[in-house]
């Protein structure tokens, strides 16, 4: 049964989706309300009233709502999750949230390549400077976690919430950056991919519709 005093509002394959992995990795059965990107159901289904930026994820939860993935992960984690918390005085606390924070990084170079490759329409164009600079960006990030990537997750204690922070980023990835070179980040990414709680996510989402090919290249200069 879903627990009506927990909301997600979500869009599928969005940064909502790392939301959606931790209620299944935590066990909580939350109401889902579903929006769409690309039409205008997110600014007349009444988001704006719960999210600063009109934006997924937003979760109500505890008589409030949270916006922003890595508050949501960083609130779950701490009052429902301490197995993937790592709270103030724990030796990985730096690092837990370094990682958390890094994943956005990452996710704000995605987030500029979404825009250029996926959402910009005829008769305006991706700039070639603009995504090969923000592509060598996203490439120089995924080697600083490919060097740092020493054991099976982010922190040598085990899984937390910054591997689902991270989870999301990496699957996004790969549709501008080839991942050749990055061994350990993919095999990190395949164990990811294969916890029973992402495969349920997973299937929940249903087909992935957002990005339309395989793989996106630095557009040719005119």
């Amino acid at each position: 049964m879903t627990d009506p005093a927990i909301i997600l509002h979500h869009v599928p394959y969005a940064r909502s989706f790392r939301v959606l992995w931790l209620l299944h990795e935590l066990g909580l059965k939350a109401q889902i309300v579903r929006y769409r990107i690309g039409d205008s159901s997110m600014r007349d289904g009444g988001l704006g009233a719960l999210s600063p930026g009109t934006r997924v994820p937003a979760l109500e939860i505890d008589g409030q709502v949270i916006a922003e993935s890595g508050a949501i992960v960083q609130y779950l984690c701490e009052t429902r999750g301490t197995a993937l918390d790592r709270p103030p005085g724990h030796p990985e606390r730096a690092a837990y949230l370094q990682w958390i924070h890094f994943a956005e990084t990452m996710g704000s170079l995605i987030e500029t390549l979404n825009l250029n490759h996926v959402f910009l329409r005829p008769p305006a164009k991706p700039s070639p400077v603009v995504v090969k600079l923000t592509t060598l960006r996203l490439k120089q990030t995924v080697a600083g976690l490919e060097q740092r990537l020493d054991t099976d997750w982010l922190l040598p204690s085990g899984f937390s919430g910054a591997d689902i922070m991270m989870g999301f980023t990496l699957f996004a990835t790969p549709y501008f950056l080839d991942m050749t070179d990055f061994p350990k980040v993919r095999a990190y990414a395949e164990r990811s991919a294969a916890r029973p709680a992402y495969k349920v996510a997973i299937a929940q989402e249903g087909p992935q519709a957002f990005y339309s090919k395989s793989f996106y290249p630095v557009p040719e200069p005119d």
